[in-house]
């Protein structure tokens, strides 16, 4: 029941791809157009490994845009574990899919599915990590205008890792940062 759950996930992600590629044909030979993100991120309790609490950490995406103004594509990037403790798991993850953007002016309302993968390792401590695992992302966002050209992010994902996150865990993330528009 699991593999085919995972397998329907990897089916609409493979489906949106293809979507997504059959309009870059109708982007036209001009600059791109899209955002780039970098803020703080925090996971949900045992979202990656078991016996692992929420892990603070950052963010950073690049969005672009492939068919005006509603359809992008992005690819996401975020380390989790930030500290000096060897025990604190060192967890990363890569994502990339499309995303899909509603509001021309103003506050944009988003929405994306991500897939890629993710790593985890510590170096101490008595539970031992190390390992990686394929990995995808549901979620979504808010950026509010504070300047030309930049807005404040809010966004939520739930995040997971196949094989590696527990049962018993809160697949969740939450964002929050400053986004560059272009």
């Amino acid at each position: 029941m699991i593999i085919s759950k995972h397998f329907s996930c990897a089916l609409i992600f493979v489906a949106f791809s293809l979507i997504l590629l059959s309009f870059l044909s109708s982007v036209q030979a001009q600059a791109p157009k899209g955002d780039v993100y970098l803020g703080y991120s925090r996971t949900g309790t045992d979202t990656f490994y078991p016996k692992v609490g929420g892990l603070n950490g950052w963010e950073g995406a690049l969005h672009i845009k492939l068919h005006k103004p509603f359809i992008g594509i992005e690819g996401n990037v975020s380390h989790y574990g930030l500290g000096a403790d060897s025990t604190v798991p060192r967890t990363t993850t890569g994502l990339f899919g499309p995303r899909f953007t509603l509001g021309v002016l103003g506050p944009k309302v988003f929405a994306h599915a991500l897939l890629g993968g993710e790593h985890s390792a510590n170096s101490g401590g008595s539970t031992s990590i190390s390992g990686g695992a394929l990995a995808y992302a549901l979620g979504g966002g808010l950026d509010i205008p504070i300047a030309p050209f930049f807005a404040w992010r809010v966004a939520g994902d739930y995040i997971h890792a196949v094989g590696s996150s527990p049962a018993g865990g809160t697949p969740a993330r939450f964002s929050t940062g400053l986004v560059f528009r272009f």
